[in-house]
């Protein structure tokens, strides 16, 4: 099935996003500093932009009600904090810093009057402490002094979500510009999307292992507000762990743009694999990930007290020097007994050999795999390779799908931004939320994706969109195909082709990708058997 949606009309400057990029990235270029140099700190002025409205807001209501027998509390920090709005002290006003002579004032000068500013809203803040970038004084003071002006130019009554997504515009921007160390924190927005359309995270407790920035629980926020509005996010406990303290340190920024707090344990070597800061085993309701693909040169002997049932490794350890599938141990070990995950993951994992086929082989006789979907190549800023979407289930085993698994071939279904980048549309990930939904034989939801998934459901689907299997881009397997296939879970090997098509230049490549990577690991187990071999043989002739 092919789906290929027309770009996008750029209307030059007409989004707010796409100005304030512009006119930041422009006095970057003419700065010197590098585009890791810059982030943090221009993510930061944005931050202060929207805390400064927030308050503002929360100020003019506390002067509105006051009485002449108790006072107004404008300047209480704890009548903010209780209606979720972070304090600030006179000297962390954005309007007083855009005033802020370009020279100084008294000796301070104004990079240094922007620091200060961030450690005082830390100190009246306590969830934002050691959050805030603090390096304006590397900047000179007409480049700062030009991007006060420029996010001043933000409104302050922007309505919902809409300075969380000027945040996540720039996010998304920085990574581009980072290249592939910008894949180390974000993964793009319309990945997320489908993971959490599928998922449905109404409520309950959220863990990312490798959480980046953070945007696996700004899309779960946003999922609960645009489906369930009364009832807001503040049903979702929010847990994650990340391995680079600046990156940490970014989620827990976007988080509070975002109007959302969470446990996210960052920095001082904390690493998934070993450490344990959250006692994942079963306490999840849902997990949502996208960690780095075919790490190598794990410590496997740190790992054998957490190996084993009711551990996190519950399924054995691969001998392979891959850790894809000790992630995926993760994420099914953290979930209660009817959680859910969503992560992406590489190609190879759906079909690797040895011992963690084994380990597939168990996932799917727990009935835990729920849907696998494919996705071609250039979705994400820093690889072109094509992945797989897994999507668990623990609760799936209790229901009348418990023997099968749905399989999706959405290779073939884009939106090409320019030459090296392709994406989602809405409508996109509407339809194929909702092919899950008629799989699990759940009502049709068109919140987001609106009438023209619809259409494309009932297209595909017949007038009353019922399920059913489309060559060449979906299959119901039973658990039983599924063993006589290896316990392959590549969607290529069960979907097929659609009749009348040929096997495209682009599929022939994406498969090769596939088909090369399981090689180099295969090459890799052999290389590890031979001097296996070569010891055991060396032993037995030397005695």
């Amino acid at each position: 099935m092919r789906w290929i949606a027309p770009a996008s009309k750029d209307t030059a400057t007409a989004t707010l996003e796409k100005r304030l990029w512009a006119a930041a990235d422009e006095l970057r270029a003419n700065s010197g500093l590098s585009a890791a140099q810059y982030s943090q700190p221009v993510l930061g002025l944005i931050f202060l932009r929207f805390a400064d409205a927030k308050f503002a807001a929360r100020r003019a209501a506390l002067e509105k009600a006051a009485t002449g027998r108790r006072g107004a509390r404008v300047d209480d920090p704890g009548a903010y904090h209780a209606a979720g709005v972070l304090f600030l002290p006179d000297e962390a006003r954005f309007a007083d810093l855009l005033e802020y002579p370009e020279g100084g004032r008294k000796g301070k000068a104004l990079g240094q009057a922007v620091d200060e500013a961030m450690r005082a809203i830390e100190r009246e803040n306590p969830q934002l402490s050691g959050v805030l970038p603090k390096t304006y004084q590397a900047f000179n003071a007409r480049l700062l002094k030009e991007l006060l002006k420029t996010f001043s130019t933000i409104p302050v009554d922007l309505q919902g979500d809409s300075f969380g997504k000027i945040y996540e515009y720039f996010l998304g921007e920085f990574a581009a510009s980072e290249g592939s160390m910008g894949g180390e924190f974000y993964t793009p927005t319309s990945i997320v999307r489908l993971l959490v359309e599928v998922l449905e995270p109404f409520h309950g407790r959220i863990l990312d292992p490798a959480c980046g920035s953070g945007g696996m629980f700004v899309q779960s926020a946003r999922f609960i507000e645009e489906h369930h509005k009364s009832v807001g996010a503040s049903g979702l406990a929010i847990h994650g762990v990340e391995k680079v303290d600046d990156t940490g340190r970014l989620c827990r920024l976007n988080l509070a743009v975002h109007g959302l707090e969470g446990d996210i344990r960052h920095g001082g070597e904390i690493n998934s694999y070993y450490d344990d800061p959250h006692n994942l085993v079963g306490r999840f309701d849902f997990v949502l990930a996208n960690p780095p693909f075919n790490v190598d040169k794990v410590d496997k002997d740190r790992l054998k007290d957490a190996t084993g049932n009711g551990r996190r490794f519950p399924l054995g350890l691969p001998k392979t020097d891959n850790a894809n599938y000790l992630w995926i141990q993760l994420f099914y070990s953290a979930l209660s007994p009817k959680g859910r995950a969503g992560f992406v993951m590489a190609n190879s994992a759906s079909d690797a050999r040895s011992s963690e086929m084994e380990i597939r082989k168990q996932l799917v006789e727990a009935r835990a795999v729920d849907v696998m979907v494919s996705v071609g190549p250039n979705m994400f800023y820093t690889v072109t390779l094509s992945c797989t979407l897994w999507l668990l289930d623990r609760g799936k085993a209790h229901t009348k799908r418990k023997d099968e698994v749905l399989f999706l071939d959405a290779r073939a279904i884009y939106r090409q931004i320019d030459r090296a980048h392709r994406d989602w549309t809405e409508a996109q990930i509407g339809f194929l939320a909702n092919v899950v939904r008629l799989y699990r034989g759940e009502d049709v939801d068109l919140t987001y994706g609106g009438e023209e998934a619809g259409e494309k459901l009932r297209e595909v689907f017949g007038k009353k969109p019922k399920y059913a299997d489309v060559a060449g881009f979906c299959k119901v397997a039973t658990v039983k195909e599924i063993e006589a296939l290896g316990w392959s879970l590549n969607p290529g090997r069960y979907v097929g082709v659609a009749p009348g098509e040929k096997v495209s230049d682009e599929d022939f490549k994406a498969q090769f990708e596939t088909l090369s990577e399981e090689f180099e690991e295969l090459t890799k187990e052999a290389w590890r058997l031979e001097k296996v071999i070569a010891k055991n043989a060396a032993e037995i002739l030397g005695s």
